[in-house]
């Protein structure tokens, strides 16, 4: 860790007001104050500055999503509903605002790394989006940051854009935009889809039509650790990134698939994602330096999540 590297935290407070109602719910508001809490008391805190986002706009949100899904999103907050489509996708009367934020914090991070004004960005945000479909919400997401983010990397320049997720569970909505996009990879490492949600995510999908090749899936059985996961990074993952060469990488950073995490049957230690980010930084440096973007996903064991987060962003300090 050296004095000339920082990481730029792009969140606002306004977020935890995203209202998923409660109780058994795991997608609470006290993720992201567990982090903070957890970052102002650690040795990286003079490391990092805090920056808000500005919302994503329509425009920018329909690179992907329908004006038919913003619509409904909308109605559906106005009118009072408490979720939509299923309970998974709860909302308040504010959700549709704060949706557009947490869609916002990708593009404001990219924003700040164009211009010079960051080194590394990491988005503590919510609402979640890797799961979110051009027209419908899937697993707590709404709106996918990553693939707005991606679309607006292009347009600022940066055709060649690699996502790469380590969230438990796979990005059915990151696969659906880029499957047939050349400048795009996905890269995404997810307990395998027999066993756990959304249940899309196969080794043998590789894109289609122009972006045949574009897509790796590295789905893990239960009870997979940090040994497998090392061996995709040093192995498949590597000989891919080489070949694409990205301009601009974007990171689906969850933490779900800790071992204390009951979101999935991964069983990932702290250090792993210290590890990560050390890798991770590297392709950075390799191929796009200055390019990197990483925007939180999951992660819903309070304790396991805030921890995590503090060794990946320890990781990019290295």
């Amino acid at each position: 860790m050296t004095e000339q590297n920082t990481i730029t935290i792009v969140t606002d407070s306004d977020l935890l007001e995203h209202d998923t109602g409660g109780g058994d719910h795991p997608e609470v508001p006290q993720r992201l104050v567990v982090i903070n809490e957890h970052l102002q008391s650690s040795r990286l805190f003079p490391f990092l500055s805090f920056t808000q986002p500005y919302p994503a706009t329509r425009d920018q949100l329909t690179v992907f999503h329908t004006e038919d899904w913003l619509f409904r999103f909308e109605e559906a907050v106005l009118s009072g509903k408490t979720f939509i489509d299923h309970t998974d996708n709860q909302i308040g009367y504010e959700s549709f605002r704060l949706a557009m934020l947490s869609a916002g914090t990708g593009i404001t991070g990219i924003d700040l790394l164009e211009q010079q004004k960051s080194d590394t960005v990491f988005c503590l945000t919510r609402p979640p989006g890797h799961h979110a479909e051009p027209n419908m919400p899937y697993g707590f997401c709404f709106f996918n940051n990553a693939v707005i983010a991606a679309r607006h990397w292009q347009k600022r320049g940066r055709q060649r854009v690699c996502i790469f997720d380590f969230d438990a569970h796979h990005g059915n909505g990151i696969q659906t935009a880029f499957e047939k996009d050349p400048d795009t990879l996905y890269i995404s490492i997810h307990e395998h889809p027999s066993f756990s949600y959304p249940g899309t995510g196969w080794a043998e999908e590789h894109g289609l039509d122009a972006g045949a090749g574009t897509i790796l899936n590295l789905p893990l059985n239960p009870g997979a650790g940090d040994q497998q996961v090392l061996e995709l990074l040093d192995g498949p993952v590597q000989k891919l990134l080489d070949e694409f060469k990205p301009q601009a990488i974007i990171v689906a950073a969850g933490f779900d698939a800790h071992l204390r995490d009951d979101m999935s049957g991964l069983n990932y230690s702290t250090e792993l994602y210290n590890q990560l980010a050390v890798k991770i930084k590297s392709w950075e440096r390799a191929f796009c330096p200055g390019a990197l973007l990483s925007l939180l996903e999951g992660g819903y064991d309070l304790d396991s999540l805030a921890e995590s987060v503090e060794a990946y962003l320890s990781g990019l300090l290295q």
